[in-house]
């Protein structure tokens, strides 16, 4: 990897000398089939031609090209010597004109990672499927370009495919005599370049909307998949969401969808949740259900679809100039997602889910030593791999939704649609979006950009609350602090809420203010005189991004009455708070674990008890005292148990509490009726087994040893699709053997035979929390490993070794000693693997404060 680097100053140097004037890329994708070439990589043919000036006549350059070969190259006429200028990384160019045309034709590979141009084969029908994936620098492993988000240019492509394959790319195709030809795309940068070819199922709509200049904008639409998901491919409910959002988003931007087509694919082994490649958007294909999930998937997906389109304008008509500023895509698509997902369909709850789901994994990022302000210091091409994070995606949508609230709702979106036309198919910086909304809101923002976009860390707020004796509030003051590590305190507009009981017994929200907090302590002088509140709830409505606190009577009343909540929004937010004092070592772990089972059964909202479930192991594995785990299993597995019982049968809460119940198993009886459930001697009325929660059901069969290889390859043989293999290699990893763990390593780390899916799928089995003595041996193999890991596998596969295989169940000083002690000995270690490894020390650290907090709670 080190050798496929750019760095920021290459990139800089190389914009300030070339422009690209367009590309001509001919990929012959034939070889795709057939056997391959013995025990060489399979490769396709791809020749690139670019046009290009260069501002220094006679200056010198590189393009980018990762190939196992090249066949020629060729600079203003004149034949190169491949051997002498193609390092297998890069070309270099010599003795450049002012005007410029480069041809290289070349071999590139085929990828199993997810990177570059994806292969995979279909195990149920032997049918080979292609995509690309690019961001961030990965399109220079299909064609020779100049790989940074500045150097933009259009592009015409040309695929020559088996017959009979589908082939897509950004702009229309038209197949003429076996080559599919696609209309030039507007600049756009190398990373969202895209092919998709393979015998794809395709289901078309089209989009059509007039505007009030009578202009006619009409898009056509289409959907495609695997042919084995198609009879589950629900491409109607992807065509609603995707028309709402094109309507919510032509409402708004004042800019018409760009790109001309608008194809969606949802392609095998994905890395990612989606990529905004205009005119070909790749999603994961588990977005297609293959069985009974929750309204909160259908959410997850319409969040996904609407965050890619936002994309179109944000990152694609207007892209960063380099990495530093990923934010002013990715943060703004992620707010958007979820702006656009409450005003334009069903989904009337998304702000829930962002303030209970997305703010978690912001708040996570935000307190490890790797945390960075959202707009960061990308150094190089590893760098922006890292930063595809929790800041740069959730954190940097809470500061625009603080940022929303500080310059008002209208003043934002005529910024964003002066942004559009200002720098349509260009680059901007910082700079460039703070200028426009000074022009629409009036408000000075150099400031505010250095409080929220230029300094990291999360602030917390608390009440500090004093009541007269006739029960009368006196003072109520938010009180704001920061981790020394980054102690700025930034400025909030928060609201206050104040809640009681009603007559009813539902606690219910009878008094609320809107203030700015700014610096360690403000007065809330607008609830002076109220009456004494059982909850003070700071950041009602989640209008800032910061860790709630609660003082002491708040904190009782939420123990015994967080379930009579009404607002789901205040309840998610108090769970967040909860939550985020749990991983604080502020809560004993079995408090957060015992709140769960007491008011979790009446959470309505479906993604936050999900989020609830998820945060109850966690709290288990990671946070409880070594010798309250045994117990606190038994509590979890009885507490999901009873749930599953009581919830209405048929319902989804019965579909989320039964998979629940899956995962935290424990006893001998638990098995049994899993056991039961699979085999039908068993049943839960209003409970359908489907092929999804069958898989759900014998891994933890599997993991306690009640499953055997026979009985994972003969559910195999019910599924013999893509999706059972990886719940297969899942099963047969997780069994409870010494020999079967030594497999699963020797298989992810010693070799390199299995794709990026399986790869994931076998770490996931193998790191079963219940299972710390069988995985004891590995610690001095993981930190014997992960270098030469990281410098032998893409960036990938590297991440997920070096993050998932990390020996965080191990969770004692020894094991934080040994990775410190291995920080300290690699210093001038790749710092992105560097990275990776401080933020598992970093968890492993937090894990062992949470427990001695909890073995605290048992006297």
């Amino acid at each position: 990897m080190p050798g496929e680097n750019l760095s920021r100053d290459e990139a800089r140097e190389r914009a300030d000398l070339l422009s690209v004037d367009g590309y001509e890329v001919a990929l012959d994708l034939r070889s795709a089939v057939g056997e391959a070439d013995g025990d060489a990589p399979r490769t396709f043919r791809s020749v690139t031609t670019i046009r290009f000036r260069c501002a220094e006549p006679g200056a010198s350059s590189f393009a980018d090209l990762i190939a196992p070969g090249v066949t020629s190259v060729t600079l203003n006429g004149l034949d190169l010597d491949p051997a002498a200028v193609f390092d297998g990384r890069r070309i270099a160019l010599e003795d450049l004109l002012a005007e410029n045309e480069l041809t290289v034709d070349a071999r590139c590979a085929y990828s199993r990672t997810g990177e570059g141009m994806h292969r995979f084969v279909d195990p149920e029908d032997g049918e080979v499927y292609l995509y690309t994936q690019y961001e961030p620098a990965d399109a220079r492993r299909v064609f020779a370009n100049f790989e940074q988000p500045d150097l933009k240019a259009p592009y015409r492509f040309e695929v020559t495919a088996p017959e009979g394959w589908t082939v897509r790319s950004n702009g229309a195709g038209v197949l003429t005599d076996g080559t599919w030809r696609f209309a030039e795309t507007k600049p756009i940068s190398t990373y969202i370049t895209a092919v998709l070819a393979g015998p794809y199922h395709e289901v078309t709509d089209s989009y059509r909307r007039t505007f009030e200049d009578g202009t006619v904008l009409e898009i056509p639409l289409s959907a495609l998949c695997r042919k084995g998901l198609a009879r589950y491919f629900d491409a109607e409910d992807v065509f609603l969401v995707t028309k709402q959002g094109l309507d919510f988003f032509h409402d708004h931007f004042d800019y018409p969808y760009p790109f001309g087509k608008y194809d969606q694919a949802f392609v095998p082994e994905y890395n990612l949740g989606a990529m905004e490649n205009p005119g070909l958007v790749t999603f994961r294909e588990e977005y297609i259900f293959r069985g009974r999930v929750t309204s909160a998937s259908y959410e997850r997906r319409a969040n996904v679809i609407l965050h890619e389109m936002a994309h179109m304008w944000f990152g694609d008509l207007v892209t960063m100039t380099w990495w530093d500023d990923l934010w002013l895509k990715e943060s703004f698509a992620d707010f958007m997602g979820s702006f656009s997902l409450v005003e334009a369909t069903r989904f009337r709850n998304g702000w829930i889910t962002f303030a209970n789901n997305r703010k978690s994994w912001a708040y996570r990022a935000d307190q490890l030593p790797s945390t960075h302000p959202v707009t960061a210091d990308i150094r190089d091409l590893e760098d922006a791999k890292l930063n595809f994070d929790g800041i740069t995606y959730a954190k940097g949508a809470s500061v625009l939704k603080q940022l929303v609230a500080y310059v008002g709702r209208d003043a934002f979106l005529e910024g964003a649609r002066r942004y559009f036309k200002r720098h349509a198919y260009g680059n901007t910086r910082l700079r460039d979006l703070l200028a426009v909304l000074e022009e629409t809101s009036g408000r000075e923002l150099a400031g505010w950009s250095r409080s929220w976009l230029e300094t990291a860390g999360v602030n917390s707020l608390t009440p500090q609350l004093t009541c007269d004796a006739e029960g009368r509030i006196t003072e109520l003051a938010v009180v704001q602090d920061a981790a020394p590590s980054h102690p700025e305190l930034r400025p909030h507009r928060v609201a206050v809420g104040l809640y009681r009981r009603s007559p009813s017994g539902d606690l219910v929200r009878y008094a609320r203010a809107e203030t700015d907090v700014d610096g360690p302590r403000t007065v809330v002088g607008e609830l002076a005189g109220a009456e004494r509140p059982e909850l003070v709830l700071v950041n009602d409505d989640d209008l800032t991004y910061c860790k709630v606190r609660f003082d002491g009577g708040s904190l009782d009343t939420l123990r015994d009455h967080l379930g009579d909540l009404t607002d789901p929004l205040a309840r998610a937010l108090c769970w967040s708070a909860l939550w985020n004092l749990t991983r604080d070592a502020l809560m004993p772990a079995r408090d957060f674990i015992g709140l769960v089972f007491r008011h979790a059964g009446r959470e309505s909202d479906i993604g936050v008890l999900q989020m609830l479930h998820a945060w109850a192991r966690s709290a288990l594995t990671h946070y409880a005292a070594p010798a309250w785990r045994a117990e606190g299993a038994l509590l979890l597995a009885q507490g999901a148990l009873r749930e599953l019982r009581t919830a209405e049968p048929g319902s989804q809460h019965q579909l989320t509490w039964a998979r629940f119940f899956a995962a935290v198993a424990e006893t001998e009886a638990d098995l049994q009726l899993l056991r039961g459930l699979l085999e039908g001697t068993a049943k839960i009325d209003g409970l359908t087994v489907d092929q999804e929660l069958r898989w759900a059901f014998l891994e933890p069969l599997a993991a306690h040893g009640e499953a055997d290889e026979a009985a994972i390859d003969a559910e195999l043989a019910r599924d013999d699709t893509a999706s059972g293999k990886r719940h297969q290699v899942r099963c047969l990893a997780a069994r409870p053997s010494a020999a079967v763990k030594a497999q699963a390593w020797a298989q992810v780390v010693e070799g390199d035979s299995l794709s990026n899916a399986l790869v994931e799928a076998t770490i996931a089995g193998f790191a079963r929390p219940g299972q710390r003595e069988l995985l004891a041996p590995y610690t001095g193999k993981y930190f014997e490993a992960i270098e030469r890991v990281w410098t032998e596998r893409s960036i990938q596969i590297g991440m997920y070794v070096v993050r998932g295989l990390f020996p965080g169940l191990q969770d004692d000083r020894t094991t934080l000693e040994a990775t410190e002690s291995w920080l300290a000995a690699h210093r001038n270690t790749a710092p992105a693997l560097r990275r990776l490894v401080m933020e598992a020390a970093d968890d492993l650290a937090r894990s062992l404060r949470g427990q001695e907090c909890d073995a605290a709670a048992a006297g």
